[in-house]
């Protein structure tokens, strides 16, 4: 049985359509129930639902053989798995934005508020500029207008949100999208169907192309 870690959302749902068409359908996961796991003993597969940051550890621990987790994942925890395909989905960046007509003041530290600890601080380390990592676990973008940090880095998809707190982009730092991870073990064990299914999948992507 091939156990998959699928992120909640529309996300997971976009995911598991191309997972079907690759050859693994579990009906049961379309039904309207509060259900987490859904299996299809014929197809040889178990998916589950768990919370998109979630996606990495049970894949990194065995619990899930294989799962998909966005890249802004990857970086900030840095799970030890095999990253196998880029899927093309879930496709935004991970950028520094700050109040429309910042300039940065580069005799003292920078403030940043933001999630993502770790990617903000190997960013700006690798500018060699000192800051002071706020983190926050929702409404980053009050944190400039309240005076509370200076910039923010977080995942932008459309800028809407920016927009309407009178934030913009100043810099992109990486973009992001949703990548097939695999669980280093199950990847020696398992490695016929794991291969098969990351070829077929990717397949699927160069015929979108």
């Amino acid at each position: 049985m091939l156990n998959v870690a699928l992120p909640k959302g529309r996300l997971g749902e976009r995911v598991y359509a191309m997972f079907e068409a690759a050859g693994y359908p579990c009906p049961s996961i379309k039904e309207n129930n509060r259900k987490l796991i859904f299996e299809n003993p014929e197809c040889g597969v178990r998916y589950f639902w768990v919370k998109p940051s979630d996606v990495s550890i049970y894949v990194e621990r065995g619990a899930a053989d294989i799962g998909v987790a966005g890249k802004d994942i990857l970086l900030e925890y840095t799970p030890d798995v095999y990253e196998l395909l880029d899927m093309k989905t879930g496709i935004c960046r991970m950028a520094v934005a700050a109040p429309k007509g910042f300039r940065d003041d580069t005799r003292r530290a920078l403030r940043v508020a933001t999630k993502f600890s770790k990617i903000a601080g190997d960013y700006y380390a690798s500018r060699s500029r000192e800051i002071d990592i706020i983190h926050l676990n929702g409404s980053i973008e009050i944190a400039p207008i309240l005076g509370l940090s200076d910039v923010i880095v977080d995942i932008v998809e459309t800028g809407t949100t920016l927009k309407e707190n009178d934030l913009e982009v100043i810099e992109t730092i990486v973009p992001i999208s949703a990548r097939l991870i695999a669980n280093k073990a199950s990847y020696k064990f398992k490695n016929e169907q794991i291969k098969a299914l990351t070829a077929h999948l990717a397949g699927q992507l160069q015929a979108e192309d």
